[in-house]
Protein backbone atom coordinates (compact mmCIF):
# COMPACT_ATOMS: atom_id res chain seq x y z
CA UNK A 1 0.00 0.00 0.00
CA UNK A 2 1.39 3.38 -1.00
CA UNK A 3 0.57 6.77 0.42
CA UNK A 4 0.88 10.15 -1.16
CA UNK A 5 2.77 12.71 0.86
CA UNK A 6 0.94 15.92 1.60
CA UNK A 7 2.24 18.84 -0.47
CA UNK A 8 4.71 21.09 1.30
CA UNK A 9 4.09 24.68 2.33
CA UNK A 10 5.65 26.02 -0.86
CA UNK A 11 3.49 23.80 -3.04
CA UNK A 12 0.34 24.84 -1.18
CA UNK A 13 1.27 28.48 -1.63
CA UNK A 14 1.86 27.85 -5.34
CA UNK A 15 -1.60 26.33 -5.73
CA UNK A 16 -3.13 29.23 -3.82
CA UNK A 17 -1.41 31.72 -6.13
CA UNK A 18 -2.62 29.91 -9.25
CA UNK A 19 -6.17 29.80 -7.86
CA UNK A 20 -6.64 33.41 -6.77
CA UNK A 21 -3.66 35.38 -8.08
CA UNK A 22 -3.00 34.46 -11.74
CA UNK A 23 0.61 35.62 -12.25
CA UNK A 24 0.06 36.44 -15.92
CA UNK A 25 -2.55 39.02 -14.95
CA UNK A 26 -1.19 40.41 -11.69
CA UNK A 27 2.47 40.47 -12.71
CA UNK A 28 1.63 42.29 -15.94
CA UNK A 29 -0.43 44.74 -13.94
CA UNK A 30 2.36 45.36 -11.41
CA UNK A 31 4.99 45.87 -14.12
CA UNK A 32 2.91 48.31 -16.15
CA UNK A 33 1.67 50.18 -13.08
CA UNK A 34 5.18 50.87 -11.79
CA UNK A 35 6.70 51.67 -15.18
CA UNK A 36 3.81 53.97 -16.13
CA UNK A 37 3.91 55.82 -12.83
CA UNK A 38 7.69 56.23 -12.84
CA UNK A 39 7.68 57.38 -16.45
CA UNK A 40 4.83 59.83 -15.90
CA UNK A 41 6.57 61.38 -12.91
CA UNK A 42 9.67 61.92 -15.08
CA UNK A 43 7.67 63.46 -17.95
CA UNK A 44 5.92 65.88 -15.59
CA UNK A 45 9.25 66.85 -14.02
CA UNK A 46 10.89 67.28 -17.44
CA UNK A 47 13.46 64.59 -16.68
CA UNK A 48 14.71 61.71 -18.77
CA UNK A 49 13.46 58.37 -17.58
CA UNK A 50 14.84 54.84 -17.75
CA UNK A 51 14.11 51.80 -15.57
CA UNK A 52 16.69 51.09 -12.86
CA UNK A 53 17.44 48.56 -10.14
CA UNK A 54 15.07 50.54 -7.94
CA UNK A 55 12.37 50.00 -10.56
CA UNK A 56 12.78 46.23 -10.20
CA UNK A 57 12.43 46.53 -6.41
CA UNK A 58 9.27 48.59 -6.82
CA UNK A 59 7.74 46.13 -9.28
CA UNK A 60 8.43 43.17 -6.99
CA UNK A 61 7.13 45.13 -4.01
CA UNK A 62 3.86 46.07 -5.71
CA UNK A 63 3.40 42.44 -6.79
CA UNK A 64 4.03 41.17 -3.26
CA UNK A 65 1.65 43.72 -1.75
CA UNK A 66 -1.06 42.71 -4.22
CA UNK A 67 -0.58 39.07 -3.20
CA UNK A 68 -0.62 40.08 0.48
CA UNK A 69 -3.93 41.88 -0.12
CA UNK A 70 -5.40 38.79 -1.80
CA UNK A 71 -4.44 36.77 1.27
CA UNK A 72 -6.17 39.30 3.50
CA UNK A 73 -9.30 39.19 1.36
CA UNK A 74 -9.43 35.40 1.43
CA UNK A 75 -9.47 35.43 5.23
CA UNK A 76 -11.84 38.37 5.44
CA UNK A 77 -14.40 36.71 3.15
CA UNK A 78 -14.13 33.21 4.62
CA UNK A 79 -17.60 33.09 6.20
CA UNK A 80 -19.23 34.34 3.00
CA UNK A 81 -17.22 31.94 0.85
CA UNK A 82 -18.21 28.94 2.96
CA UNK A 83 -21.79 29.53 1.83
CA UNK A 84 -21.40 30.98 -1.65
CA UNK A 85 -17.94 29.96 -2.95
CA UNK A 86 -17.10 26.45 -1.70
CA UNK A 87 -14.28 26.15 -4.22
CA UNK A 88 -12.11 28.85 -2.62
CA UNK A 89 -8.74 27.62 -1.29
CA UNK A 90 -9.40 28.32 2.39
CA UNK A 91 -12.85 26.76 2.28
CA UNK A 92 -11.70 23.51 0.69
CA UNK A 93 -8.61 23.35 2.93
CA UNK A 94 -5.89 23.48 0.28
CA UNK A 95 -4.20 26.07 2.51
CA UNK A 96 -4.93 27.27 6.04
CA UNK A 97 -5.36 30.73 7.52
CA UNK A 98 -2.35 30.10 9.75
CA UNK A 99 -0.20 29.38 6.71
CA UNK A 100 -1.41 32.52 4.97
CA UNK A 101 -0.52 34.62 8.01
CA UNK A 102 2.97 33.13 8.11
CA UNK A 103 3.47 33.97 4.44
CA UNK A 104 2.13 37.47 5.05
CA UNK A 105 4.72 37.99 7.81
CA UNK A 106 7.48 36.77 5.50
CA UNK A 107 6.35 39.04 2.67
CA UNK A 108 6.18 42.02 5.01
CA UNK A 109 9.73 41.35 6.19
CA UNK A 110 10.98 41.04 2.61
CA UNK A 111 9.27 44.29 1.65
CA UNK A 112 10.84 46.18 4.54
CA UNK A 113 14.30 44.79 3.86
CA UNK A 114 14.29 45.39 0.11
CA UNK A 115 12.90 48.92 0.29
CA UNK A 116 15.10 50.03 3.17
CA UNK A 117 17.97 49.65 0.71
CA UNK A 118 16.30 51.88 -1.91
CA UNK A 119 14.32 54.61 -0.14
CA UNK A 120 13.81 54.33 3.61
CA UNK A 121 10.77 56.63 3.68
CA UNK A 122 8.93 54.28 1.32
CA UNK A 123 9.08 51.58 4.01
CA UNK A 124 6.76 53.68 6.17
CA UNK A 125 4.27 53.97 3.28
CA UNK A 126 4.33 50.22 2.71
CA UNK A 127 3.87 49.55 6.43
CA UNK A 128 0.91 51.93 6.44
CA UNK A 129 -0.65 50.16 3.46
CA UNK A 130 -0.21 46.67 4.93
CA UNK A 131 -1.45 47.78 8.33
CA UNK A 132 -4.45 49.58 6.84
CA UNK A 133 -5.43 46.40 4.95
CA UNK A 134 -5.53 44.56 8.28
CA UNK A 135 -7.52 47.38 9.87
CA UNK A 136 -10.14 46.97 7.12
CA UNK A 137 -10.78 43.42 8.33
CA UNK A 138 -11.69 44.78 11.77
CA UNK A 139 -13.79 47.64 10.37
CA UNK A 140 -15.81 45.38 8.07
CA UNK A 141 -16.44 42.84 10.82
CA UNK A 142 -17.72 45.52 13.16
CA UNK A 143 -19.81 47.49 10.67
CA UNK A 144 -22.26 45.78 8.32
CA UNK A 145 -22.72 49.08 6.48
CA UNK A 146 -19.02 49.46 5.73
CA UNK A 147 -18.89 45.83 4.66
CA UNK A 148 -22.03 45.57 2.53
CA UNK A 149 -22.84 49.08 1.25
CA UNK A 150 -20.93 49.53 -2.00
CA UNK A 151 -20.02 53.20 -1.91
CA UNK A 152 -19.05 53.34 1.79
CA UNK A 153 -17.01 50.17 1.26
CA UNK A 154 -15.30 51.69 -1.78
CA UNK A 155 -14.49 54.80 0.25
CA UNK A 156 -12.64 52.82 2.93
CA UNK A 157 -11.01 50.18 0.71
CA UNK A 158 -9.80 52.24 -2.26
CA UNK A 159 -7.07 54.00 -0.23
CA UNK A 160 -5.22 50.66 -0.29
CA UNK A 161 -4.76 51.12 -4.06
CA UNK A 162 -3.94 54.81 -3.71
CA UNK A 163 -1.27 54.12 -1.10
CA UNK A 164 0.50 51.78 -3.52
CA UNK A 165 0.79 54.67 -5.99
CA UNK A 166 2.02 56.86 -3.13
CA UNK A 167 4.65 54.22 -2.37
CA UNK A 168 5.93 54.15 -5.96
CA UNK A 169 6.00 57.95 -6.07
CA UNK A 170 7.90 58.30 -2.80
CA UNK A 171 10.28 55.47 -3.63
CA UNK A 172 11.06 56.81 -7.12
CA UNK A 173 11.30 60.53 -6.38
CA UNK A 174 11.46 60.97 -2.61
CA UNK A 175 8.33 63.12 -2.72
CA UNK A 176 4.66 63.20 -3.69
CA UNK A 177 2.84 64.31 -6.83
CA UNK A 178 -0.88 64.28 -5.93
CA UNK A 179 -1.96 65.14 -9.48
CA UNK A 180 -0.22 62.12 -10.99
CA UNK A 181 -1.52 59.85 -8.23
CA UNK A 182 -5.04 61.20 -8.79
CA UNK A 183 -4.82 60.45 -12.52
CA UNK A 184 -3.82 56.84 -11.82
CA UNK A 185 -6.58 56.48 -9.23
CA UNK A 186 -9.21 57.44 -11.82
CA UNK A 187 -7.91 54.88 -14.30
CA UNK A 188 -8.46 51.89 -12.02
CA UNK A 189 -11.87 53.19 -10.91
CA UNK A 190 -13.03 52.57 -14.48
CA UNK A 191 -12.51 48.85 -13.98
CA UNK A 192 -13.97 48.91 -10.47
CA UNK A 193 -17.23 50.46 -11.70
CA UNK A 194 -17.33 48.44 -14.94
CA UNK A 195 -17.12 45.03 -13.28
CA UNK A 196 -20.12 45.85 -11.11
CA UNK A 197 -22.46 47.43 -13.67
CA UNK A 198 -25.21 45.47 -15.42
CA UNK A 199 -28.68 45.99 -16.83
CA UNK A 200 -30.28 43.24 -14.78
CA UNK A 201 -29.15 41.44 -11.64
CA UNK A 202 -30.64 39.96 -8.45
CA UNK A 203 -31.68 42.64 -5.97
CA UNK A 204 -29.08 41.46 -3.46
CA UNK A 205 -26.20 41.49 -5.97
CA UNK A 206 -23.43 43.88 -4.93
CA UNK A 207 -23.48 46.02 -8.08
CA UNK A 208 -23.20 49.78 -8.43
CA UNK A 209 -25.97 49.61 -10.99
CA UNK A 210 -28.28 48.21 -8.29
CA UNK A 211 -27.67 51.40 -6.31
CA UNK A 212 -27.68 54.11 -9.00
CA UNK A 213 -29.36 52.24 -11.87
CA UNK A 214 -27.78 50.84 -15.05
CA UNK A 215 -27.49 54.25 -16.71
CA UNK A 216 -26.08 55.78 -13.53
CA UNK A 217 -23.58 52.94 -13.35
CA UNK A 218 -22.57 53.57 -16.96
CA UNK A 219 -22.04 57.26 -16.15
CA UNK A 220 -19.66 56.27 -13.35
CA UNK A 221 -17.84 53.83 -15.64
CA UNK A 222 -17.27 56.54 -18.28
CA UNK A 223 -16.60 59.38 -15.83
CA UNK A 224 -13.47 57.67 -14.49
CA UNK A 225 -11.51 57.57 -17.80
CA UNK A 226 -12.83 61.03 -18.68
CA UNK A 227 -11.35 62.41 -15.46
CA UNK A 228 -8.13 60.49 -16.09
CA UNK A 229 -7.87 62.00 -19.57
CA UNK A 230 -8.59 65.52 -18.28
CA UNK A 231 -5.97 65.23 -15.55
CA UNK A 232 -3.49 63.76 -18.04
CA UNK A 233 -4.04 66.75 -20.32
CA UNK A 234 -3.23 69.13 -17.48
CA UNK A 235 -0.18 67.10 -16.50
CA UNK A 236 1.33 66.40 -19.91
CA UNK A 237 0.07 69.44 -21.92
CA UNK A 238 -0.27 67.74 -25.32
CA UNK A 239 -1.15 71.09 -26.91
CA UNK A 240 2.47 72.13 -26.50
CA UNK A 241 3.65 69.69 -29.17
CA UNK A 242 6.64 71.09 -31.02
CA UNK A 243 8.32 68.07 -32.57
CA UNK A 244 7.92 64.47 -33.64
CA UNK A 245 9.12 63.17 -30.27
CA UNK A 246 6.45 65.07 -28.40
CA UNK A 247 3.75 63.26 -30.36
CA UNK A 248 4.23 60.64 -27.68
CA UNK A 249 2.13 62.85 -25.43
CA UNK A 250 -0.91 61.87 -27.51
CA UNK A 251 -0.46 58.13 -26.99
CA UNK A 252 -2.50 57.75 -23.75
CA UNK A 253 -5.61 59.17 -25.40
CA UNK A 254 -5.65 56.29 -27.89
CA UNK A 255 -6.68 54.02 -25.00
CA UNK A 256 -9.94 56.00 -24.64
CA UNK A 257 -11.27 54.03 -27.60
CA UNK A 258 -11.71 51.06 -25.25
CA UNK A 259 -14.28 52.68 -22.89
CA UNK A 260 -16.06 53.95 -26.01
CA UNK A 261 -16.30 50.39 -27.35
CA UNK A 262 -17.47 49.21 -23.94
CA UNK A 263 -20.23 51.83 -23.92
CA UNK A 264 -21.35 50.85 -27.42
CA UNK A 265 -21.61 47.20 -26.36
CA UNK A 266 -23.34 48.00 -23.07
CA UNK A 267 -25.99 50.20 -24.67
CA UNK A 268 -26.16 47.94 -27.71
CA UNK A 269 -27.55 44.93 -25.92
CA UNK A 270 -24.82 43.50 -23.66
CA UNK A 271 -26.24 42.27 -20.34
CA UNK A 272 -23.34 43.79 -18.41
CA UNK A 273 -20.45 46.13 -19.03
CA UNK A 274 -17.64 44.04 -20.56
CA UNK A 275 -15.23 43.80 -17.62
CA UNK A 276 -12.46 42.30 -19.75
CA UNK A 277 -12.53 45.35 -21.98
CA UNK A 278 -12.34 47.60 -18.91
CA UNK A 279 -9.25 45.79 -17.62
CA UNK A 280 -7.73 46.05 -21.09
CA UNK A 281 -8.24 49.81 -20.86
CA UNK A 282 -6.33 49.94 -17.56
CA UNK A 283 -3.43 47.96 -18.98
CA UNK A 284 -3.58 49.83 -22.29
CA UNK A 285 -3.53 53.22 -20.58
CA UNK A 286 -0.53 52.22 -18.49
CA UNK A 287 1.27 50.80 -21.53
CA UNK A 288 0.60 54.04 -23.42
CA UNK A 289 2.05 56.05 -20.54
CA UNK A 290 5.17 53.88 -20.61
CA UNK A 291 5.52 54.49 -24.35
CA UNK A 292 4.93 58.21 -23.82
CA UNK A 293 7.72 58.40 -21.25
CA UNK A 294 10.10 56.45 -23.48
CA UNK A 295 9.36 58.58 -26.55
CA UNK A 296 9.49 61.91 -24.75
CA UNK A 297 12.68 60.96 -22.91
CA UNK A 298 14.70 59.31 -25.62
CA UNK A 299 13.32 59.93 -29.10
Amino acid sequence: MTTTAAPGAGARLGRFVLDVFPPKVYCTYAVLWVLALEGSLAVVAGDRWAPSAGTAVRICSVGLVLLYLRMVDEQKDLDYDREHNPGRPLVRGSITAVELRRWMLLFAALLVLANALVEAVSVAVLALDLGYALLLVVLERRSARLRDALFPNLAITYPVQVLLSVYVCVSATGGLDPAVIGCFSCVFLHFEFARKTAWTAPADARLYSNVVGPVGGAVLVLAAPALAAASAAVLFRPWELDGAADLGRLLPYCALALPAVGARRFFGGSRAWPAGLAMTFVLGWYAALVCQAAVVSWA
